[in-house]
C-alpha cells in the first residue's frame, strides 16, 4: 500500500514540475494564455499529491497497532473478537 501511494505522489509531483516547466520554457513562445492554464493546471496538483500520499487505503489497519499499554491492548482486542474471554 505505502509504494503504491507513494508512486502516486511522484506521478502527481512529476506531472506538477512538467507542466510548470514546460509552460514557461516553451508554451508562453506560442501561446501566454496556454502556459497561464499550465501553470494554474500545476497549480493544483500538490494539494492532490499530498492528499493521495497520506491518504489510507482499505488495507491500511492503522487502527489495529498496539497502544504500548498491555491492559489497553488486551481490552482493545477482546472488544474487536481477537481475542476469546475466559
Amino acid at each position: 500500500m505505502y509504494a503504491r501511494r507513494r508512486r502516486t505522489y511522484f506521478v502527481l509531483m512529476g506531472t506538477c514540475l512538467a507542466l510548470f516547466v514546460s509552460a514557461w520554457a516553451f508554451v508562453r513562445l506560442w501561446s501566454v494564455q496556454a502556459a497561464v492554464g499550465m501553470a494554474f493546471a500545476a497549480m493544483l496538483l500538490p494539494p492532490l499529491a499530498a492528499w493521495a500520499a497520506n491518504r489510507r487505503g482499505p488495507d491500511d489497519r492503522w487502527w489495529d497497532d498496539p497502544t504500548g499499554d498491555p491492559k489497553s491492548d488486551e481490552w482493545w482486542d477482546e472488544l474487536d473478537g481477537k481475542k476469546k474471554r475466559q
